[in-house]
């Protein structure tokens, strides 16, 4: 994308229906002009009322995107694995990546501002976008105000809006249910609270030949294995494809 002088601005917040990039959207909702959700068969149905509730507060229609195809299982069927070390998950490559693209082509005549959800623990994620993608201009509201994610659920709770019902249920993020990405404690959690989740995803690595967990296969996974609390498990979002783009050209 080749930006020239006069072109029109755009400021953009990509939202993932987790709670850091809705506040980061929330802080900058006086000049961003378009918020834009994609939609993922995989999330949990509650996303959605959680985005309803998000547009109310910051008085803007939140855009929805459908990516080429609807669910995870579908992606990796057609990429063939599910994830790779150093690549990352083929779904990221097809139900973000793709429609990212998408959009931005579309909109190949706008000089083009990202907000993003980056915390205060994260500068150097977000320190590597801003190397990745110097044709775009980036904001990181929570970072610039110092605020950890757990500022962040305060100042949903304070606008009164009822969190995404996956933190209820003790998972870090509101990432699709069954994430790929997900560690041994998480894909044990999600054994007990979604247990047919868990038995497609099985299903799916034997079908595939190849697992989530880089290793071993969940029908093979002991059950007391992990601890979902010490595992690094990133929020799901656009940015998921941003870190395995990094990935690919490191």
């Amino acid at each position: 994308m080749v930006f020239v002088v006069g072109m029109k601005k755009l400021k953009i917040c990509w939202m993932s229906a987790g709670v850091s990039s809705f506040i980061a959207g929330y802080l900058l909702r006086d000049s961003i002009d378009e918020y834009i959700y994609i939609d993922i068969k995989d999330q949990h149905p509650d996303s959605m009322r959680f985005i309803k509730d998000c547009e109310k507060v910051i008085g803007k229609k939140v855009t929805i995107l459908k990516p080429e195809y609807e669910d995870v299982e579908t992606a990796c069927k057609v990429g063939g694995f599910i994830n790779r070390p150093k690549v990352g998950a083929y779904c990221t490559k097809f139900l973000k990546k793709r429609v990212r693209k998408q959009w931005e082509m579309d909109h190949s005549e706008y000089d083009i501002t990202y907000v993003w959800g980056f915390d205060l623990k994260e500068k150097k994620r977000a320190d590597r976008t801003v190397d990745s993608y110097p044709q775009f201009t980036h904001e990181f509201p929570l970072i610039e105000k110092n605020l950890s994610k757990e500022d962040c659920h305060g100042m949903l709770e304070n606008l009164n809006i009822k969190r995404p019902v996956m933190y209820d249920l003790g998972y870090p993020n509101n990432n699709c249910v069954g994430c790929v990405k997900g560690g041994m404690g998480y894909w044990n959690k999600i054994r007990r609270d979604f247990p047919d989740v868990f038995e497609n995803r099985a299903k799916l690595e034997r079908e595939l030949g190849c697992s989530c967990l880089n290793g071993i296969f969940l029908d093979e996974l002991d059950p007391n294995r992990g601890n979902m609390n010490t595992e690094i498990f990133p929020d799901c979002s656009i940015m998921c494809y941003l870190a395995d783009t990094q990935k690919e050209n490191s």
